[in-house]
């Protein structure tokens, strides 16, 4: 069986790349990561009712998960393959189009900055961040906005390019189910603490090295782009990274602030309680969230996931063929 199908394409990921930018993240029923969470909760239910609710449940959840949908998405692309060539082509292009996403993250940060009071605001960040937003005033929307644009820039986008540059289709698929376990079972409360366990941890394994190379890229966009700072993306990103909770996002959030040159974070209140003030960026520099924050937040973004497309894609060339046959 000849796997090298399955292997990387600078063709296919610069396809899919162009697919998001021009089309977004449609929302429809058959999407393949809403069939991925679909999938889990009827998983979750059935382990549930065996008592497997644990550390044990939530290891063979991912295995389970993961054992479909690779078999699903890879089946396919080597039958439609096999039996067509165009057709495994376009499939595999599909696939990987509707698991990144770089536009609708910027379009969700929009929303808020062109909400056109606090209630408008409040409500289009609720669909981005889990805090509080009750009170939070409109400069405050927009700064949660631009922590949530500069952290899914890597889950969203750096991280299944990087992963589908390391290990093909499978890899990028692999990823999208560990991602989505941990949106969807990672939280830290009684009912998901244990059960939850293995997807969140291995969500950090496998945005530990892309959420450092965004940090990367970011200063070098920074260094580029008119108004940045790369020297204070660098400091921020190097000395602020671990004053956000977990391994990774700090790395891109601090980075990000320390590169706009603005303060982002901040007050942030979760179930009514004020769970940190602690302020990313330079001290001198002014508060995010003003008028033409959002835009340039997004700006850097692009940017940034643009110039990871482009090293993904450099990477693609330079590097031999990959691929198994039995």
């Amino acid at each position: 069986m000849d796997l090298t199908i399955l292997a990387p394409d600078p063709f296919l990921l610069l396809f899919a790349v162009f697919l998001d930018g021009l089309f977004g993240d449609p929302v429809y029923a058959c999407h393949p990561i809403r069939l991925m969470g679909a999938t889990l909760s009827i998983f979750e239910r059935a382990m549930r009712r065996i008592g497997l609710d644990g550390y044990a449940g939530g290891c063979l959840l991912m295995v389970l998960l993961s054992a479909l949908w690779l078999g699903i998405v890879c089946g396919l692309a080597m039958v439609l393959n096999y039996a067509q060539y165009d057709a495994g082509w376009i499939f595999q292009a599909y696939i990987i189009f509707s698991m990144i996403a770089l536009k609708d993250l910027c379009k969700h940060g929009m929303d808020i900055d062109r909400a056109a009071d606090p209630d408008s605001a409040r409500r289009a960040v609720s669909m981005l961040v889990g805090r509080d937003t009750d009170r939070m005033d409109t400069a405050a929307c927009r700064r949660a906005g631009m922590e949530s644009l500069s952290e899914n820039a890597v889950d969203g986008f750096v991280s299944p390019v990087f992963w589908y540059v390391v290990l093909g289709l499978p890899g990028i698929v692999f990823f999208k189910v560990v991602s989505t376990m941990d949106s969807m079972v990672g939280f830290r409360t009684p009912r998901y603490r244990y059960f939850g366990w293995c997807g969140a941890r291995m969500d950090d394994v496998l945005n530990y090295v892309p959420a450092r190379l965004t940090c990367l890229g970011m200063v070098a966009v920074a260094f580029i782009l008119p108004g940045c700072s790369a020297r204070k993306a660098l400091i921020a990103g190097w000395r602020q990274h671990a004053l956000v909770p977990g391994p990774n996002s700090g790395w891109s959030e601090a980075t990000a602030a320390g590169g706009l040159q603005r303060r982002l974070a901040g007050p942030i209140w979760q179930d009514g309680e004020r769970i940190t003030d602690v302020w990313l960026g330079e001290g001198s520099d002014p508060e995010g969230g003003q008028p033409g924050d959002m835009r340039r937040a997004c700006t850097f973004v692009i940017v940034t996931c643009l110039l990871a497309t482009v090293a993904a894609v450099a990477c693609l060339f330079v590097l031999p063929p990959r691929g198994l046959t039995f």
